[in-house]
């Protein structure tokens, strides 16, 4: 059996209890150096056979896995945020079911919910709007045209824009020819919820210059969207007028 867990978005803390149980108790970690912070490896044991999948290729983090399931040993591939988003796991799993080794996916915080955290931000305002797109500009890995910023963009909903931040120009440029005006609201948050993490407050005119002059240029996320103005009805939800099945409101009851 291989665990396949999300780390968290970089906070130690924010690991889960069942991932960080999981790691105490691996003989092998294989973990995203690049992305994980590593002060989740003082969780592992001692003995523990600790690897860094940035210095190894696909072939090799399979053997690694291949040759401690055929020991019996816990395994724990240890991947940054939640794995499902832009983690490259189902390749590793597509992989590892063909040969018969019993993969389990444990979730964990991503990136844009910690994001969320740092600027104090609800993503799904009433009357702004009630949904999220999580979405990259096409770079090395190639975006559909169907799913291109300016397509996308047109839609007006908050907008999680990952692993683009080196090409922020571009985003930006894609956005205002989707139709969002110069004034549309933008943060970026970069190494959220580390104790390094940056965040940059603007708009469509002005981020690009900020993002330069910070030099940010990897491990950040784009968020833009009207939710960031924070004008917004408020939720029928608590509203003494509103009833639901817990609850009879003073005008509906």
């Amino acid at each position: 059996m291989i665990y396949i867990v999300g780390a968290g978005a970089g906070d130690p803390e924010l690991i889960t209890v069942k991932g960080q149980r999981l790691l105490r108790e691996a003989d092998v970690v294989i973990y995203a150096g690049s992305l994980v912070n590593p002060e989740l490896l003082k969780n592992c044991k001692v003995d523990a056979e600790i690897y860094n999948s940035a210095t190894m290729t696909l072939d090799e983090v399979i053997a690694v896995i291949e040759s401690a399931n055929s020991q019996n040993k816990n395994i724990v591939r240890l991947h940054t945020g939640d794995p499902a988003i832009y983690g490259a796991i189902q390749e590793q799993i597509d992989i590892l079911e063909e040969k018969n080794i019993a993969v389990e996916i444990v979730p964990g915080v991503s990136s844009f919910l910690a994001a969320a955290a740092t600027l104090k931000q609800e993503y799904t305002l009433p009357g702004v709007t009630q949904t999220v797109i999580i979405t990259r500009a096409g770079g090395k890995t190639p975006v559909p045209e169907k799913e291109s910023l300016k397509n996308l963009a047109q839609h007006k909903t908050t907008l999680c824009i990952f692993l683009s931040i080196g090409l922020i120009e571009n985003v930006v440029a894609d956005l205002l020819s989707a139709g969002l005006s110069a004034d549309t609201p933008v943060a970026v948050v970069q190494k959220a919820s580390w104790q390094d993490e940056k965040v940059l407050r603007g708009n469509l005119q002005n981020i690009v210059a900020q993002v330069k002059s910070e030099k940010i240029e990897r491990t950040a996320l784009i968020i833009v969207g009207e939710c960031l103005n924070k004008n917004y009805e408020k939720s029928q939800l608590y509203s003494p007028n509103f009833s639901h099945m817990f609850r009879k409101g003073g005008l509906n009851g």
